[in-house]
């Protein structure tokens, strides 16, 4: 099944309730055939911009044009997308060829093509053997599958995917992230797939559009927003990085860039205030003038060669690579 991938183009995008806005005059242009997620916090305009583009929100002002054509007053079904819901939305009186078929049916298909187009798409998904069985016989992550093999029936030219991992446990989460990953890949279409989580983001994502207060706070490949956040919002959002105030205007840190030193070997004075051993290094939390916190980040065998104590003066070190300036 695999497709050409179309362009997908938000121009000014604003999506009001009422007189409060969700969304403000965004523009994006979605690089085609790209997995894209739309990070951020809770009531930032994400959903809201992915509900936009599948049709289930309508748009207050500016357009959403895919593959050249202006999308934006289309009914969901004529758009060229298609939108996997968080909660998989299945219906449990159907079979899950049934579920996957049933769009399908709805447009008139007659029994033996739906049926052959379903076994397809279940195929594609690793659920054959499962076709005859009821939503309720199925693992939340067999039921995810078959929302997504009834999302990829229509063809879509791209698929939405609204926080569809939230309802797994972790072990089940890393998994399906390489299966939805993988998926993409076998297909060739622009999945856009919305999460408040930043590590979900960075392993699936080529680009990462990162959004706050109905905004576009930064948009890039998932390594130029990690490694160069343009805002203190998207440095602490994305995590990894240390945001202090210096004479000359505020940086960006990378924890795993900041060095710890004897008193009199650093630039930055500082004291130890907090210990976290996470396995494979320790997080070492100190605070240096102005009370600003800086966490270090080194790995386990360095930190126990000479560990350090709560209490413990030290002085902070970094490369200038590894530290950048934020605009206001």
């Amino acid at each position: 099944m695999k497709s050409t991938a179309e362009k997908l183009e938000l121009v000014s995008v604003t999506k009001r309730y009422g007189s409060t806005v969700a969304v403000n005059a965004i523009n994006y242009t979605f690089t085609p055939g790209s997995y894209t997620c739309l990070l951020g916090p809770s009531g930032c305009g994400k959903s809201s911009t992915l509900r936009m583009i599948a049709g289930h929100e309508s748009v207050s002002d500016g357009s959403i044009h895919l593959a050249g054509r202006d999308i934006s007053n289309l009914a969901p079904a004529k758009r060229g997308t298609a939108m996997m819901f968080q909660n998989y939305a299945l219906f449990p009186h159907l079979s899950v060829a049934d579920n996957v078929a049933f769009s399908l049916k709805m447009k008139g298909v007659d029994a033996l093509a739906r049926g052959k187009q379903a076994n397809e798409m279940l195929e594609l998904v690793d659920l054959t053997s499962l076709a005859d069985r009821m939503p309720d016989q199925l693992s939340g992550g067999q039921q995810q599958r078959v929302a997504l093999a009834r999302a990829l029936i229509t063809r879509p030219q791209v698929l939405l995917l609204d926080e569809p991992l939230s309802a797994l446990d972790p072990f089940l989460r890393i998994r399906m992230r390489g299966e939805l990953r993988n998926l993409q890949n076998e297909l060739g279409i622009s999945f856009v797939h919305v999460t408040h989580s930043q590590d979900e983001a960075l392993a699936l994502a080529d680009d990462i559009i990162v959004m706050n207060e109905a905004i576009i706070e930064q948009a890039g490949s998932a390594r130029e927003v990690f490694n160069s956040p343009k805002t203190r919002f998207v440095a602490k959002f994305m995590g990894g990085h240390n945001v202090i105030n210096l004479p000359d205007g505020e940086f960006a840190i990378r924890a795993d860039g900041v060095k710890i030193l004897t008193p009199e070997a650093g630039m930055i004075q500082a004291n130890v205030s907090a210990i976290e051993y996470q396995g494979t290094h320790v997080s070492v939390l100190t605070k240096i003038a102005g009370d600003q916190e800086v966490t270090a980040i080194i790995s386990d065998a360095e930190f126990f060669s000479d560990p350090y104590s709560p209490g413990d003066s030290v002085s902070l070190n970094w490369d200038k690579k590894n530290i950048h300036q934020l605009s206001a």
